[in-house]
């Protein structure tokens, strides 16, 4: 059974913390699963998105791709929690991955990569019911089974890089 705390986000600043935006508090192992899957359809859906250079949200990403895809009922509150925030915070992510790259623009990342970065980038920053460690190791299995054969490390460094420029801040 989910569980869902929504708070209003904290403004963006140069310096941000961590805002609480919603919890998701859900108990055992099929939460685990569950959470994985949501986010292997986050990623599909973001890459229709971005590939179809599709007009609307994410979230308008997501109704299309629901009309032609059974995504099961559990994993849609989370999913459509992660594209929200990405709909709304997605010039930040952007900037904050952007931050965290060593000689790369974000523009000329594969668009697999730059998906599974935003992703675990907005589970870093704006929900709090996941540690950063664990979207971290998420990213890094989504890029093991979706990316290139390079993809795991540099996706593991990015966010990695990304998690210890913000550890310091109050989360």
């Amino acid at each position: 059974m989910w569980v869902a705390v929504a708070r209003r986000p904290a403004p963006f600043s140069d310096h941000p913390s961590r805002p609480s935006v919603t919890e998701f508090e859900r108990h055992g192992p099929a939460a685990r699963i569950d959470r994985g899957r949501a986010r292997a359809w986050l990623l599909q859906i973001h890459y229709r998105w971005e590939s179809a250079s599709f007009d609307g949200s994410l979230r308008d990403a997501l109704v299309d791709t629901a009309a032609t895809r059974r995504i099961s009922p559990r994993r849609l509150p989370y999913i459509r929690l992660v594209l929200g925030l990405l709909d709304q915070h997605l010039d930040e992510v952007d900037a904050t991955v952007a931050s965290a790259l060593d000689n790369w623009r974000l523009e000329r990342v594969s668009k697999i990569d730059r998906a599974i970065l935003r992703i675990g980038a907005v589970e870093i920053l704006y929900v709090e019911g996941v540690p950063p460690k664990v979207s971290i190791q998420e990213a890094i299995r989504l890029a093991e089974a979706y990316g290139g054969p390079d993809s795991p490390r540099f996706v593991n460094g990015v966010l990695d890089a990304l998690f210890k420029r913000h550890e310091g801040h109050p989360w």
